[in-house]
């Protein structure tokens, strides 16, 4: 009888185990092939992104269509191919390696900011060659006719490898690529968008200060005309003005922007902006003292250009004293970082597959 009863336990102990055995096995199973997965898949896109770090086309970014401003003609050309134009055409080739590599990213950069937020802006092309509206850019044949013979190789070749060396990357603010603004010479110090443009205010785009900017024959400038000249261009775009030379505040500076520049000016019975009185006369900058002769009115200008962004001049200098291209676009575009666009997509990719691996 104790055998039979001690059978019967041993029955019903196998008919409730087995079950959890087999059913644990079986979650261990698909637990280490959900696991094998998706460590496959991770892998997977880390290979991708090995191949595309190694071969790289841009993917939609591959060629831009580029508007030569004189001609109206449109041609498509492979995107790193245009950024040596672009490099060539806006930085001096003797800069320093590190400057001509902060400006390879910059161009690279502007140039997708335009391509993906001003598709329409010249209908059938993404960007023109025309410095006052887009950025320069210059052919290979035609840059070299205007660079001496005996340096014509190794400026291009610096080109080709501030291009080449940088490739992919871009500055971004936000996971975004930056309206990346850059000038000729600040003047020691860059300015906001607001005080250019006015409209939008860029986080990125804010005033900082740069060394050795003084040392460059862009920093300074003089402007000098005729009083009758004076008085003849403002009409042009204000037929009401009127100046009295004899009043002694009949030019007053009223208010400096935050960068040093000109922000209002009380001229005869007007006022102007900073901006306005640089494109009247065609200023170098906005940074500007005017002084009255007896015959004449003369601007001493200091900087080259809006001032908003990167400084040319000044990213030299700084390259000069041991700042690398990522120092010194970190410098001038506040709290941006330098990323590769095939990261950019690997942490896309990693972000929607963490959230499925979650749901």
């Amino acid at each position: 009888m104790k055998k039979i009863i001690l059978y019967i336990f041993l029955f019903v102990l196998i008919c409730f185990t087995l079950p959890i055995i087999f059913t644990g096995r079986h979650s261990n199973l698909q637990v280490a092939e959900d696991i094998n997965e998706k460590e496959s898949k991770i892998e997977n896109v880390q290979n991708e992104n090995k191949d595309e770090q190694l071969n790289y086309n841009y993917k939609e970014y591959s060629t831009v269509k580029l508007l030569h401003a004189k001609t109206g003609e449109i041609k498509e050309i492979p995107i790193d191919e245009y950024l040596y134009g672009v490099v060539s055409s806006e930085m001096p080739a003797s800069f320093e390696k590190e400057a001509l590599k902060a400006q390879a990213v910059v161009a690279r950069t502007y140039t997708i900011y335009k391509i993906q937020n001003n598709s329409s802006k010249h209908e059938n092309a993404d960007i023109c060659d025309d410095f006052n509206c887009c950025q320069a850019w210059i052919s290979k044949d035609d840059r070299f006719a205007r660079w001496e013979k005996d340096k014509a190789q190794e400026y291009w070749n610096k080109i080709v490898d501030a291009v080449d060396s940088t490739k992919g990357e871009i500055v971004t603010y936000g996971g975004k690529p930056i309206n990346a603004f850059f000038h000729s010479n600040s003047g020691g110090k860059t300015e906001s968008t607001l005080n250019v443009w006015g409209g939008t205010n860029y986080p990125y785009l804010q005033t900082v200060a740069t060394a050795g900017e003084d040392a460059y024959s862009q920093y300074a400038s003089e402007v000098t005309i005729t009083k009758n000249e004076f008085i003849t261009k403002i009409k042009e775009v204000h037929p009401d003005f009127f100046i009295n030379f004899d009043e002694t505040d009949c030019i007053k500076i009223l208010e400096y922007t935050e960068g040093g520049r000109v922000k209002r000016v009380k001229i005869g019975n007007l006022e102007f902006s900073g901006v306005e009185i640089r494109t009247i006369f065609k200023l170098k900058s906005a940074n500007f003292n005017i002084n009255i002769s007896e015959d004449n009115i003369k601007f001493e200008v200091i900087g080259y250009g809006h001032g908003v962004g990167m400084s040319q001049t000044g990213a030299d200098s700084m390259a000069k004293h041991g700042s690398n291209y990522q120092d010194i676009i970190k410098h001038f575009y506040t709290g941006v970082e330098i990323e590769k666009l095939w990261e950019i997509r690997t942490v896309r990719i990693s972000q929607n597959f963490t959230i499925s691996c979650i749901s």
